[in-house]
């Protein structure tokens, strides 16, 4: 979007994805390949252009694998990104419509790559979850390099910058960000993409700052032009002067000042100024070893968001494969809790292996919990797999998207049924505790009730906060209606967790609330001792948790409820 002029200078603002400060001439990489014009082949012609097919996808094959390999040596987790796109080239459904165009359709080889990437791309864009919707960058990334490979055209990239810039793009894809050189990248500034795009995450582990969702901003920028970026605020300044230049300098020194003081509180425990521990708990996503790296500096695994396992692949995991996972996560953290949530998918989180029925109001229909009671063969899978691992560690099952005891009891009688089953077959299993999240206002009111029959609950505060503001986290146009500090949501929380606590419950917060650090105080104050969050916010909360006292973060809560708006509250913590 496009700010306010100042003089010689012009303002452009977007969204933080990667935070940090730079300032330095602008390197336009605009990489666009041409798009295939509609056209047909003569009979007899099918062969060539299947074949032609087949060889681009084995080419494309060995140089994603030969990236794979040469990331791999710096970062296992990039890696991965790579490994995922050679499952895009491979993917059963793309090589069955491709071949099928070519062949029944007479399309040429290359418009047929386009096209049949092109449907997948548009079902991709249009989902609401932008977990989801940045995956269309792989689907894109895939197919130009098909296309590129057809054409026999030249690798592109950014390995062979001359010296630091700042890169401005459309849109970067993590072949793009795959050999960058941290040394010659002050910072990165796109039009699309988020700050969980593949590009973000390769950006992240270079510690490159980064800034997204400048809107049509290849049309305000030239080649060498001067800028300052600061991605702390998301702002990008076009030919800055002299005292902007200054002041951005400085501000770069305290980012990494700031950093680099804060990196030290990394390993260790997590204690207020008074002595009172305060649990730090990992939130993962896909059990990788670089992520589990976090284990030697966190108390337990907050959240086990296991949907990931199940996403972008043209089958579901199957028992052994679960188990497999879960096991290796057990035993990463041994005696300490590892918090596994059953399957969290429906709605706006959609599988690709599986079609999902179309809803009006997805956050509102059959996900999480009510899908998987809608399909107790998947749920079953998973319990046997989880219940199966517990042998090797400290398994938590936690429950999501639950309203009402009903839900509770349905489920544990699942979870009970599944236990028995695998004692009868022979199968060891260890101890288990099973919860909940509490994200539906529903159940948090009556969480009295509800204490006396789980062992443990957390708060997820993205979807608590939305169901209780009625407000779509998703939607940008809702989002000054999306409250997390709203007196309502911070009386919930408390009442919640008093609950929890009087009952002898462990209760814990791990939405992205729990690790906002000027919010982290005040839920100190109103009860909570375990936070689950990112390996990246770890270090910064753990920094905050070391400068506040019990009774200071109590006298905070008793002010914070005393005001009666979301701006008054935060502008206290702000304060």
């Amino acid at each position: 979007m496009l700010g306010s002029f100042f003089i010689a200078y012009m303002i452009l603002k977007g969204k933080r994805a990667v935070p940090g400060i730079a300032v330095g001439s602008i390197y336009i990489y605009n990489k666009e390949f041409n798009i295939p014009a509609e056209s047909f082949i003569l009979t007899g012609q099918e062969k060539s252009h299947l074949e032609q097919y087949n060889l681009v996808k084995k080419q494309a094959l060995d140089e994603l694998e030969e990236i794979r390999l040469s990331v791999e040596k710096i970062d296992i987790r990039k890696a991965e990104i790579f490994t995922a796109q050679k499952e895009i080239v491979e993917d059963i459904i793309i090589n069955e419509e491709i071949p099928a165009k070519i062949l029944n359709d007479k399309w040429s080889g290359d418009w047929a790559i386009y096209q049949v990437y092109e449907t997948v791309l548009c079902v991709l864009r249009n989902t609401q979850d932008p977990l989801i919707s940045e995956r269309a960058a792989d689907f894109d990334d895939v197919r130009g390099l098909l296309l590129r490979l057809w054409y026999g055209e030249k690798t592109q990239g950014l390995s062979d910058l001359k010296e630091p810039v700042i890169i401005a793009a459309r849109e970067l894809m993590p072949s793009d960000t795959a050999g960058l050189s941290s040394g010659k990248v002050l910072a990165i500034i796109t039009e699309r993409g988020g700050g969980t795009s593949h590009a973000a995450i390769i950006a992240k582990s270079y510690g490159i700052p980064a800034v997204s969702g400048l809107d049509a901003l290849l049309s305000y920028i030239k080649q060498g032009q001067l800028a300052a970026v600061d991605a702390e605020e998301g702002t990008v300044i076009l030919d800055p002067d002299e005292d902007v230049i200054r002041e951005y300098n400085k501000k770069r020194e305290l980012f990494f000042k700031e950093k680099s003081e804060t990196q030290t509180f990394l390993h260790g425990r997590g204690c207020t100024a008074c002595g009172v521990k305060i649990d730090i708990a990992l939130n993962i996503t896909s059990a990788s070893d670089d992520e589990l790296k976090a284990s030697c500096y966190t108390d337990s695994v907050g959240v086990f968001r296991t949907e990931f396992i199940y996403m972008n692949r043209s089958a579901l995991p199957a028992e052994d494969e679960q188990f497999e996972i879960y096991k290796k996560v057990l035993e990463c953290f041994k005696e300490r809790p590892v918090i596994l949530r059953t399957l969290d998918i429906g709605g706006d989180k959609k599988l690709s292996c599986m079609e999902l029925p179309r809803e009006d109001n997805p956050f509102l229909g059959i996900r999480a919990l009510r899908f998987c009671f809608s399909r107790p063969d998947i749920f079953k899978t998973q319990i046997r797999a989880a219940l199966r691992a517990s042998f090797y560690g400290n398994l938590w099952l936690m429950l999501p998207m639950v309203s009402s005891l009903d839900d509770i009891h349905k489920a544990k009688k699942i979870i009970s049924d599944t236990q028995e089953e695998l004692e009868k077959e022979g199968k060891p299993l260890g101890r288990f505790k099973t919860g909940i999240m509490v994200e539906i206002p529903s159940i948090a009111l009556i969480a009295q009730i509800v204490a006396r029959e789980v062992d443990f609950a957390s708060i997820g505060s993205n979807d608590l906060c939305q169901y209780l503001c009625a407000a779509d986290r998703m939607n940008s146009a809702a989002e000054p209606y999306y409250q997390s500090l709203h007196p309502a949501m911070l009386r919930l929380i408390k009442d919640t967790v008093a609950d929890f606590t009087d009952a002898g419950k462990p209760i814990s917060i791990c939405g992205e609330l729990g690790s906002d650090t000027k919010a982290v105080p005040l839920l100190i104050g109103l009860g909570l001792r375990k936070f689950s969050m990112e390996a990246r916010s770890v270090a910064a909360v753990k920094r905050v948790i070391a400068g506040v006292t019990i009774e200071k973060a109590q006298e905070l809560a008793k002010k914070a409820l005393e005001l009666k708006t979301a701006g008054e509250i935060e502008k206290f913590l702000s304060e």
